[in-house]
């Protein structure tokens, strides 16, 4: 049966809240990639070191989004984003107070903690208010508030220039969420499944009927694409910076990666709901593997521009139509759950990302080869959701 929801409770405006909460979080992703050198430098972080500062928050966001999913299945979706916003609102304004590194690592990781407990529910939500036919778009319409938030962080470094405090940027990361509260509380609906069976365990939920395979696969796709972006948006800039640009430059780059990341993910959130997912993404995931050779090779402002805008419209547009694909596996009543399950997984990529580049940078790889260090992992993320596409839907997805 399909969670219990206000349907009156305006979907608009459920969709518009979820958008603002995914902003929040992708605010505060890019601005650790935008406050990255300044924190090298306060911090006397090596390039491995920075990586792991930048991993942290997503082991956070790992243990946030598996123990918010489970939770949400059992108490409703409400109360968990509630309090999620509140911990990385909270700890992100801990962040510019932090005065060694052992501080930063702790607000981080807090950080990620509520980051990873509102995403399988921004999910969930966005599922259960949209109609069917419309989930991808739904789904990547709410997200797209991330690649925005993203947008703005880097618009600012950029109008600011050098004058801006890197703390500044987290403050600003911290309010918002706090006076995003009430929208919450008053704006969303109560969601709570209808449970119309007895609650299996979560291996179970994952594994059973046959969905192994699909719940792995979803799993791969997820975690390799997630290494390609989260590399990307810690180190892009450093990397720009790295062929010889300036640190304009590198923000404008930043700035384009997330601006056509929002035309990517609306583009092909459209296109998977009129043609079905398994076309359009393999040539979504393959187009990546161009794109990301293009970057690798740029030698001129231009091109380094141009080819950044084309990675964040094909990576971060494929990850966020990847996110319209648990609720067509898993039911109702399994939803946030499955969704926190897939989020949790897939964001050991987003530890791995940075820390592969820190790894790669600190042995001395060049910009060039970092990049097409990402190149095999993009392809092997699509080859993965080929197969997924294969594999047989939940036949009551609103059971």
């Amino acid at each position: 049966m399909e969670a219990t929801i206000q349907r009156v409770a305006r979907p608009g405006l459920v969709i518009f809240i979820c958008f603002l909460v995914a902003a929040l979080e992708g605010y505060d992703i890019q601005a650790f990639g935008v406050a990255a050198p300044s924190l090298a430098k306060m911090f006397s972080l090596s390039p491995g070191q920075l990586g792991w500062v930048g991993s942290i928050a997503m082991i956070g966001v790992v243990l946030g989004a598996f123990v918010g999913g489970q939770v949400a299945d059992r108490i409703g979706r409400k109360p968990v984003l509630f309090a999620s916003v509140l911990v990385f609102g909270v700890f992100s304004i801990g962040t510019g107070f932090a005065s060694t590194s052992g501080m930063l690592l702790a607000t981080r990781l807090l950080s990620g903690l509520g980051f990873g407990g509102a995403m399988p529910n921004l999910i969930a939500i966005a599922t259960e208010i949209a109609e069917r036919r419309k989930h991808a778009t739904t789904v990547t319409l709410m997200f797209c508030g991330m690649p925005a938030g993203g947008a703005a962080v880097a618009l600012l470094a950029r109008l600011a220039g050098p004058e801006l405090d890197w703390r500044t940027i987290f403050y600003i990361g911290g309010i918002l969420p706090l006076a995003l509260l009430p929208l919450i509380w008053l704006g969303l609906p109560e969601t709570r499944p209808q449970h119309t069976q007895e609650r299996s365990g979560a291996a179970h939920m994952l594994f059973s009927r046959g969905r192994a395979p699909a719940t792995l696969l979803m799993w791969a796709a997820y975690l390799l694409t997630l290494v390609v972006l989260y590399l990307l948006l810690n180190w892009l800039p450093t990397l720009v910076i790295a062929k010889g640009m300036g640190k304009d430059v590198a923000n404008t780059a930043t700035f384009v990666f997330n601006l056509t990341s929002i035309a990517g993910a609306v583009l092909i959130g459209l296109t998977i709901d009129r043609f079905g997912s398994r076309w359009p993404l393999v040539v979504v995931y393959l187009a990546l593997v161009g794109s990301l050779f293009a970057l690798s090779r740029a030698a001129t402002v231009d091109l380094i521009v141009v080819m950044s805008g084309f990675v964040g419209f094909l990576v971060i547009g494929g990850q966020y139509s990847l996110y319209a694909l648990p609720p067509r596996y898993y039911s109702a009543h399994e939803r946030a759950a499955g969704s926190g399950a897939a989020v949790g997984v897939g964001r050991f990529g987003s530890i791995i990302g940075p820390l592969l580049g820190g790894q790669l940078r600190a042995g001395g790889a060049t910009a060039e080869q970092v990049l097409m260090a990402l190149v095999p992992v993009a392809l092997a993320a699509g080859i993965a959701v080929l197969l997924l596409s294969f594999r047989p839907h939940n036949d009551h997805p609103d059971a």
